[in-house]
Protein backbone atom coordinates (compact mmCIF):
# COMPACT_ATOMS: atom_id res chain seq x y z
CA UNK A 1 0.00 0.00 0.00
CA UNK A 2 1.04 3.18 -0.31
CA UNK A 3 1.95 5.75 1.81
CA UNK A 4 -0.66 7.82 -0.38
CA UNK A 5 -3.56 5.17 0.51
CA UNK A 6 -2.20 5.07 4.41
CA UNK A 7 -5.16 4.90 6.55
CA UNK A 8 -4.75 7.55 9.01
CA UNK A 9 -4.41 6.63 12.55
CA UNK A 10 -7.85 7.54 14.68
CA UNK A 11 -7.04 9.63 17.55
CA UNK A 12 -7.96 8.95 21.16
CA UNK A 13 -9.79 10.61 23.86
CA UNK A 14 -8.07 11.36 27.45
CA UNK A 15 -10.33 8.37 28.23
CA UNK A 16 -9.42 5.40 26.44
CA UNK A 17 -8.04 3.49 28.65
CA UNK A 18 -11.06 4.15 30.69
CA UNK A 19 -13.14 3.08 27.82
CA UNK A 20 -10.91 -0.10 27.16
CA UNK A 21 -10.99 -0.92 30.93
CA UNK A 22 -14.82 -1.52 31.01
CA UNK A 23 -14.75 -3.20 28.05
CA UNK A 24 -16.57 -0.40 25.80
CA UNK A 25 -16.57 -1.30 22.12
CA UNK A 26 -14.57 1.39 20.38
CA UNK A 27 -15.86 2.36 16.52
CA UNK A 28 -14.46 5.36 14.70
CA UNK A 29 -16.19 8.28 14.58
CA UNK A 30 -14.92 12.12 13.59
CA UNK A 31 -11.76 10.73 13.34
CA UNK A 32 -11.71 9.48 16.85
CA UNK A 33 -11.90 5.94 18.57
CA UNK A 34 -14.69 6.37 20.52
CA UNK A 35 -17.13 4.07 22.85
CA UNK A 36 -20.41 3.38 20.77
CA UNK A 37 -21.60 0.75 23.23
CA UNK A 38 -20.26 -0.90 27.00
CA UNK A 39 -21.08 -4.37 27.87
CA UNK A 40 -24.69 -3.94 29.34
CA UNK A 41 -25.53 -2.63 25.60
CA UNK A 42 -27.19 0.61 24.25
CA UNK A 43 -31.23 -0.09 25.98
CA UNK A 44 -29.57 -0.20 29.60
CA UNK A 45 -27.45 2.59 28.94
CA UNK A 46 -30.58 4.57 27.53
CA UNK A 47 -32.95 3.80 30.04
CA UNK A 48 -30.33 4.14 32.86
CA UNK A 49 -29.45 7.94 31.98
CA UNK A 50 -33.04 8.35 31.82
CA UNK A 51 -33.81 7.26 35.67
CA UNK A 52 -30.19 8.04 37.28
CA UNK A 53 -27.09 9.43 35.87
CA UNK A 54 -25.05 8.66 32.54
CA UNK A 55 -21.67 9.62 32.08
CA UNK A 56 -20.42 10.91 28.33
CA UNK A 57 -16.57 11.15 27.22
CA UNK A 58 -17.39 14.21 24.89
CA UNK A 59 -13.56 15.38 24.49
CA UNK A 60 -13.65 14.67 20.43
CA UNK A 61 -15.55 18.10 20.77
CA UNK A 62 -13.72 21.17 19.48
CA UNK A 63 -13.10 23.70 22.63
CA UNK A 64 -12.04 27.14 21.13
CA UNK A 65 -11.47 30.24 22.89
CA UNK A 66 -12.04 33.90 21.42
CA UNK A 67 -10.28 36.21 22.96
CA UNK A 68 -10.61 40.55 21.99
CA UNK A 69 -7.52 42.07 20.94
CA UNK A 70 -8.46 45.22 22.19
CA UNK A 71 -9.03 43.78 25.62
CA UNK A 72 -12.69 44.45 25.75
CA UNK A 73 -14.99 41.73 25.50
CA UNK A 74 -17.90 43.76 24.04
CA UNK A 75 -15.82 44.21 20.65
CA UNK A 76 -15.23 39.90 20.64
CA UNK A 77 -19.25 39.89 20.98
CA UNK A 78 -20.03 42.34 18.24
CA UNK A 79 -17.03 40.56 16.00
CA UNK A 80 -18.99 36.78 16.61
CA UNK A 81 -22.18 38.19 16.12
CA UNK A 82 -21.45 38.61 12.48
CA UNK A 83 -20.92 34.68 12.42
CA UNK A 84 -24.35 33.87 14.56
CA UNK A 85 -27.71 35.06 14.63
CA UNK A 86 -28.02 34.86 18.27
CA UNK A 87 -27.11 37.97 20.89
CA UNK A 88 -24.20 37.70 22.20
CA UNK A 89 -23.35 40.93 23.77
CA UNK A 90 -26.04 41.12 25.67
CA UNK A 91 -25.20 37.41 27.36
CA UNK A 92 -23.90 37.86 30.85
CA UNK A 93 -20.55 36.92 32.13
CA UNK A 94 -21.33 33.01 33.18
CA UNK A 95 -24.14 31.99 30.90
CA UNK A 96 -23.92 30.55 27.60
CA UNK A 97 -26.51 30.48 24.35
CA UNK A 98 -26.70 27.46 21.85
CA UNK A 99 -26.24 28.75 18.27
CA UNK A 100 -25.70 28.40 14.94
CA UNK A 101 -22.70 29.66 12.69
CA UNK A 102 -24.45 30.21 9.18
CA UNK A 103 -23.09 30.92 5.30
CA UNK A 104 -23.73 33.33 2.82
CA UNK A 105 -26.99 31.33 1.61
CA UNK A 106 -28.10 31.11 5.38
CA UNK A 107 -27.32 27.12 5.90
CA UNK A 108 -25.53 26.44 9.23
CA UNK A 109 -21.95 25.31 9.47
CA UNK A 110 -22.43 24.30 12.94
CA UNK A 111 -24.55 24.58 15.83
CA UNK A 112 -22.09 25.42 18.98
CA UNK A 113 -22.58 26.87 22.21
CA UNK A 114 -21.50 30.25 22.94
CA UNK A 115 -19.79 30.97 26.88
CA UNK A 116 -18.87 34.51 28.27
CA UNK A 117 -16.04 33.69 30.82
CA UNK A 118 -15.85 37.79 31.71
CA UNK A 119 -12.54 38.58 29.26
CA UNK A 120 -13.29 35.84 26.58
CA UNK A 121 -15.88 33.70 25.23
CA UNK A 122 -15.56 30.15 24.63
CA UNK A 123 -17.13 27.89 21.56
CA UNK A 124 -18.08 24.47 22.05
CA UNK A 125 -18.70 22.98 17.97
CA UNK A 126 -18.58 19.68 16.81
CA UNK A 127 -15.65 17.19 16.36
CA UNK A 128 -16.29 17.07 12.69
CA UNK A 129 -16.70 20.52 12.48
CA UNK A 130 -13.99 21.61 14.03
CA UNK A 131 -11.38 21.95 11.91
CA UNK A 132 -13.55 23.79 9.27
CA UNK A 133 -15.07 26.28 11.99
CA UNK A 134 -11.79 27.22 13.23
CA UNK A 135 -10.61 28.15 10.01
CA UNK A 136 -14.14 29.84 9.60
CA UNK A 137 -14.00 31.80 12.60
CA UNK A 138 -10.21 33.05 11.68
CA UNK A 139 -10.61 34.30 8.79
CA UNK A 140 -13.77 36.44 10.15
CA UNK A 141 -12.59 37.44 13.30
CA UNK A 142 -8.86 37.69 13.61
CA UNK A 143 -8.72 41.21 12.82
CA UNK A 144 -10.65 41.75 16.02
CA UNK A 145 -10.03 38.16 17.91
CA UNK A 146 -7.57 35.89 18.52
CA UNK A 147 -9.40 32.38 17.98
CA UNK A 148 -6.86 29.67 19.76
CA UNK A 149 -8.42 25.85 19.54
CA UNK A 150 -8.04 24.35 23.15
CA UNK A 151 -6.71 20.85 22.88
CA UNK A 152 -5.56 19.95 26.45
CA UNK A 153 -8.82 20.16 27.36
CA UNK A 154 -11.15 17.09 28.04
CA UNK A 155 -14.83 17.10 28.02
CA UNK A 156 -17.43 14.90 30.29
CA UNK A 157 -20.84 15.26 30.23
CA UNK A 158 -22.87 13.75 33.11
CA UNK A 159 -26.69 13.60 32.87
CA UNK A 160 -29.80 12.48 33.83
CA UNK A 161 -31.72 13.05 37.04
CA UNK A 162 -29.33 11.93 39.24
CA UNK A 163 -26.43 13.93 37.75
CA UNK A 164 -26.36 16.75 40.36
CA UNK A 165 -26.28 14.80 43.23
CA UNK A 166 -23.38 12.88 41.73
CA UNK A 167 -21.30 15.88 41.04
CA UNK A 168 -22.21 17.97 43.85
CA UNK A 169 -20.44 15.07 45.86
CA UNK A 170 -17.54 16.63 44.69
CA UNK A 171 -18.43 19.75 43.98
CA UNK A 172 -20.61 21.43 46.16
CA UNK A 173 -21.18 24.42 44.36
CA UNK A 174 -22.92 22.84 41.59
CA UNK A 175 -25.95 22.64 43.35
CA UNK A 176 -26.83 25.74 42.70
CA UNK A 177 -25.97 26.44 39.35
CA UNK A 178 -28.93 27.36 36.54
CA UNK A 179 -29.43 25.64 33.14
CA UNK A 180 -26.88 27.30 30.62
CA UNK A 181 -25.07 28.79 33.91
CA UNK A 182 -20.74 28.44 33.68
CA UNK A 183 -18.72 28.38 36.76
CA UNK A 184 -15.26 27.77 37.31
CA UNK A 185 -15.64 25.09 39.96
CA UNK A 186 -12.28 22.83 41.47
CA UNK A 187 -12.77 19.43 41.58
CA UNK A 188 -10.16 17.00 42.90
CA UNK A 189 -7.67 19.73 42.78
CA UNK A 190 -8.12 20.66 39.48
CA UNK A 191 -10.44 24.05 38.18
CA UNK A 192 -12.75 23.02 35.90
CA UNK A 193 -15.21 24.95 33.88
CA UNK A 194 -18.69 23.63 34.48
CA UNK A 195 -22.02 24.30 32.48
CA UNK A 196 -25.29 23.38 33.55
CA UNK A 197 -26.21 21.89 29.88
CA UNK A 198 -26.23 18.87 27.84
CA UNK A 199 -27.99 16.36 24.86
CA UNK A 200 -30.12 14.38 25.98
CA UNK A 201 -33.10 15.96 26.98
CA UNK A 202 -32.62 15.29 31.17
CA UNK A 203 -30.65 17.73 33.58
CA UNK A 204 -26.70 17.64 33.81
CA UNK A 205 -23.40 18.99 33.54
CA UNK A 206 -20.80 19.47 30.42
CA UNK A 207 -17.10 19.47 32.34
CA UNK A 208 -14.36 20.97 30.57
CA UNK A 209 -11.36 19.41 32.30
CA UNK A 210 -7.44 19.54 32.14
CA UNK A 211 -6.73 16.31 29.81
CA UNK A 212 -4.53 14.82 32.77
CA UNK A 213 -7.31 15.35 34.96
CA UNK A 214 -9.92 13.80 33.28
CA UNK A 215 -9.36 9.76 34.30
CA UNK A 216 -9.17 10.86 37.89
CA UNK A 217 -12.65 12.55 37.37
CA UNK A 218 -14.48 9.87 35.33
CA UNK A 219 -13.00 7.02 37.94
CA UNK A 220 -14.55 9.17 40.98
CA UNK A 221 -17.39 10.10 39.17
CA UNK A 222 -18.18 6.50 38.68
CA UNK A 223 -17.92 5.49 42.07
CA UNK A 224 -21.44 6.82 42.73
CA UNK A 225 -23.38 3.78 42.48
CA UNK A 226 -25.88 6.00 40.24
CA UNK A 227 -23.35 6.75 37.67
CA UNK A 228 -22.90 4.51 34.33
CA UNK A 229 -20.71 5.18 31.56
CA UNK A 230 -22.18 5.91 28.39
CA UNK A 231 -21.63 5.84 24.66
CA UNK A 232 -22.11 7.21 21.79
CA UNK A 233 -25.21 4.86 20.64
CA UNK A 234 -27.24 5.81 23.51
CA UNK A 235 -26.27 9.37 23.25
CA UNK A 236 -28.20 8.97 19.73
CA UNK A 237 -31.06 7.49 20.96
CA UNK A 238 -31.52 9.81 23.83
CA UNK A 239 -30.98 13.23 21.81
CA UNK A 240 -33.53 11.79 19.44
CA UNK A 241 -36.19 11.60 21.88
CA UNK A 242 -35.51 14.65 22.93
CA UNK A 243 -35.69 15.76 19.54
CA UNK A 244 -32.06 17.42 19.41
CA UNK A 245 -30.30 18.06 15.55
CA UNK A 246 -27.62 15.79 15.13
CA UNK A 247 -25.47 18.13 12.52
CA UNK A 248 -24.58 16.26 9.88
CA UNK A 249 -28.07 14.52 9.69
CA UNK A 250 -30.34 17.64 10.86
CA UNK A 251 -28.36 20.28 9.86
CA UNK A 252 -26.42 20.91 7.31
CA UNK A 253 -24.98 23.58 4.68
CA UNK A 254 -28.16 23.94 2.86
CA UNK A 255 -30.70 23.93 5.78
CA UNK A 256 -31.43 27.57 7.50
CA UNK A 257 -32.44 27.68 11.27
CA UNK A 258 -35.84 29.07 10.06
CA UNK A 259 -36.28 25.46 8.09
CA UNK A 260 -34.94 23.68 11.17
CA UNK A 261 -37.50 24.72 13.05
CA UNK A 262 -35.09 26.35 15.51
CA UNK A 263 -35.61 30.27 14.79
CA UNK A 264 -36.64 30.60 18.93
CA UNK A 265 -32.48 31.27 18.60
CA UNK A 266 -32.79 34.62 17.14
CA UNK A 267 -33.70 37.07 19.40
CA UNK A 268 -36.19 40.13 18.72
CA UNK A 269 -32.53 42.35 18.56
CA UNK A 270 -31.25 40.64 15.44
CA UNK A 271 -34.79 40.70 13.63
CA UNK A 272 -36.19 42.87 11.24
CA UNK A 273 -36.36 46.20 13.91
CA UNK A 274 -34.14 45.48 16.23
CA UNK A 275 -31.42 47.29 17.12
CA UNK A 276 -28.62 44.84 15.97
CA UNK A 277 -30.78 43.29 13.10
CA UNK A 278 -29.44 41.08 11.01
CA UNK A 279 -25.32 41.59 10.48
CA UNK A 280 -24.83 38.15 10.01
CA UNK A 281 -23.68 36.18 7.17
CA UNK A 282 -26.89 34.60 5.32
CA UNK A 283 -29.40 37.65 7.21
CA UNK A 284 -31.45 38.29 4.34
CA UNK A 285 -32.28 34.64 3.34
CA UNK A 286 -33.03 34.40 7.29
CA UNK A 287 -34.54 37.23 7.83
CA UNK A 288 -36.93 37.07 4.97
CA UNK A 289 -37.68 32.92 5.67
CA UNK A 290 -39.20 34.57 9.16
CA UNK A 291 -41.70 36.63 8.07
CA UNK A 292 -42.26 34.75 4.64
CA UNK A 293 -41.57 30.85 5.92
CA UNK A 294 -39.51 28.95 4.84
CA UNK A 295 -39.73 25.69 1.69
CA UNK A 296 -39.34 22.94 4.38
CA UNK A 297 -39.63 22.31 8.22
CA UNK A 298 -37.90 20.00 10.42
CA UNK A 299 -40.86 17.90 11.93
CA UNK A 300 -40.99 15.18 14.73
CA UNK A 301 -42.34 12.25 12.98
CA UNK A 302 -44.06 9.03 14.94
CA UNK A 303 -44.00 5.42 13.03
CA UNK A 304 -47.14 3.88 13.13
CA UNK A 305 -46.38 0.03 13.93
CA UNK A 306 -43.14 -1.29 14.80
CA UNK A 307 -40.90 -0.98 12.11
CA UNK A 308 -38.44 1.59 12.32
CA UNK A 309 -37.44 3.95 9.65
CA UNK A 310 -33.88 5.32 9.30
CA UNK A 311 -31.93 8.56 8.05
CA UNK A 312 -32.08 8.87 4.37
CA UNK A 313 -36.08 7.72 3.88
CA UNK A 314 -38.08 9.19 1.48
CA UNK A 315 -41.27 10.37 2.39
CA UNK A 316 -44.64 10.80 0.82
CA UNK A 317 -48.09 12.24 1.42
CA UNK A 318 -50.02 8.99 0.42
CA UNK A 319 -49.53 4.96 -0.14
CA UNK A 320 -49.41 5.70 -3.61
CA UNK A 321 -47.95 9.05 -5.09
CA UNK A 322 -44.44 9.20 -6.78
CA UNK A 323 -44.00 12.62 -5.74
CA UNK A 324 -41.62 12.63 -2.81
CA UNK A 325 -42.68 15.40 0.16
CA UNK A 326 -40.01 15.44 2.49
CA UNK A 327 -36.76 13.22 3.76
CA UNK A 328 -36.03 11.09 7.17
CA UNK A 329 -32.48 12.61 8.70
CA UNK A 330 -32.77 10.61 11.71
CA UNK A 331 -34.54 7.95 13.25
CA UNK A 332 -35.12 4.59 14.92
CA UNK A 333 -36.02 2.71 18.31
CA UNK A 334 -36.88 5.28 21.16
CA UNK A 335 -36.55 2.89 24.34
CA UNK A 336 -38.33 5.59 26.69
CA UNK A 337 -41.16 5.74 24.23
CA UNK A 338 -40.78 1.90 23.25
CA UNK A 339 -41.98 2.70 19.45
CA UNK A 340 -40.06 3.93 16.99
CA UNK A 341 -39.80 7.52 16.34
CA UNK A 342 -38.25 9.98 13.71
CA UNK A 343 -37.57 13.56 12.68
CA UNK A 344 -37.24 15.13 9.00
CA UNK A 345 -38.18 17.80 6.92
CA UNK A 346 -41.16 17.59 5.02
CA UNK A 347 -42.55 20.72 2.62
CA UNK A 348 -43.83 23.77 4.42
CA UNK A 349 -47.42 23.41 3.42
CA UNK A 350 -47.80 19.90 4.46
CA UNK A 351 -46.18 20.24 7.85
CA UNK A 352 -49.68 19.84 10.36
CA UNK A 353 -49.40 18.33 13.62
CA UNK A 354 -51.42 15.06 13.41
CA UNK A 355 -50.88 14.65 9.50
CA UNK A 356 -51.07 11.22 8.59
CA UNK A 357 -47.93 10.77 5.29
CA UNK A 358 -45.66 7.97 4.63
CA UNK A 359 -42.16 6.51 4.42
CA UNK A 360 -40.91 4.01 2.37
CA UNK A 361 -39.15 1.23 3.73
CA UNK A 362 -37.71 -2.08 1.16
CA UNK A 363 -40.37 -1.11 -1.12
CA UNK A 364 -43.18 -0.85 1.52
CA UNK A 365 -45.01 2.22 2.87
CA UNK A 366 -45.38 3.04 6.41
CA UNK A 367 -47.56 5.54 8.07
CA UNK A 368 -46.18 8.28 10.57
CA UNK A 369 -47.84 11.29 12.07
CA UNK A 370 -46.28 14.82 11.93
CA UNK A 371 -45.69 15.54 15.96
CA UNK A 372 -44.61 19.46 16.85
CA UNK A 373 -41.62 19.95 18.22
CA UNK A 374 -41.14 22.41 20.94
CA UNK A 375 -38.92 25.46 21.55
CA UNK A 376 -36.15 23.32 22.36
CA UNK A 377 -36.65 21.09 19.71
CA UNK A 378 -38.08 18.52 21.90
CA UNK A 379 -40.78 16.26 20.24
CA UNK A 380 -44.13 16.55 21.19
CA UNK A 381 -45.42 13.10 19.95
Amino acid sequence: MSEAHQPIPLLRTPLHKFHVERGARLVPFAGYEMPVQYPTGILTEHLHTRAAAGLFDVSHMGQIAVRPISGQLEDAARALERLVPIDVTGLPHGRQRYALLTNEAGGVLDDIMVANRGDHLVLVVNAACKAVDLAHLRQHLEKACKIDQLPDRALIALQGPLAQAALAGLAPAVAAMHFMEVRTVPILGADCEISRSGYTGEDGFEISVAADRADPLARALCEDSSVMPIGLGARDTLRLEAGLCLYGSDLDSTTTPVMAALEWTIPKVRRAGGSRAGGFLGAEIVLRQLSEGAPRRRVGLKVEGRAPVRGGTNLYADEISANTIGLVTSGGFAPTAQAPIAMGYVDNDLVTAGQRIFAEVRGKRIALRICDLNRGGQSQC
